[in-house]
């Protein structure tokens, strides 16, 4: 297996929907595994939450999620953006129209000082995402 880098994003008690979400926006496979099918103790309203889950996509992303349980320390999504960029301008503004859908306009998708479309959201789950779609 070759080495690679993929986001690992934080929840508590969303992550399911998340993914689900990213699912429905960028297509692909989900598999999930929650605290009770690993046998991990946590609260009883934690049990079907997610201790991991992972998206692989068509275009070859890879997304993975995970609550964190109440007896964890956690802090919300910050610092830093998931960024999707491309030539493929038709698909990178539906991924965008998708993640958009329930969250909040930052910088809107249009010609930036450098020639490409580029914008700036974050979705409903907390999550910051930067897209550019490269100029012909």
């Amino acid at each position: 297996m070759a080495v690679r880098l993929n986001p690992y994003l934080n929840f508590r008690g969303q992550a399911r929907s998340a993914l689900e979400h990213y699912q429905q926006v960028l297509g692909g496979e989900l598999t999930v595994s929650t605290f009770a099918e690993a046998g991990m103790e946590v609260q009883p309203e934690e049990t079907e939450w997610l201790m991991h889950g992972q998206l692989e996509t068509p275009d070859g992303f890879t997304l993975m999620a995970a609550d964190v349980p109440s007896h964890m320390e956690y802090s919300a999504a910050g610092g830093f953006s998931v960024s999707l960029s491309g030539d493929e301008g038709d698909k990178l503004r539906r991924f965008w129209n998708g993640l958009l859908d329930g969250g909040t306009l930052t910088v809107p998708l249009e010609q930036a000082p450098w020639g490409d479309a580029f914008g700036m959201l974050v979705d409903r789950f907390g999550v910051a995402w930067l897209v550019n779609i490269s100029a012909a």
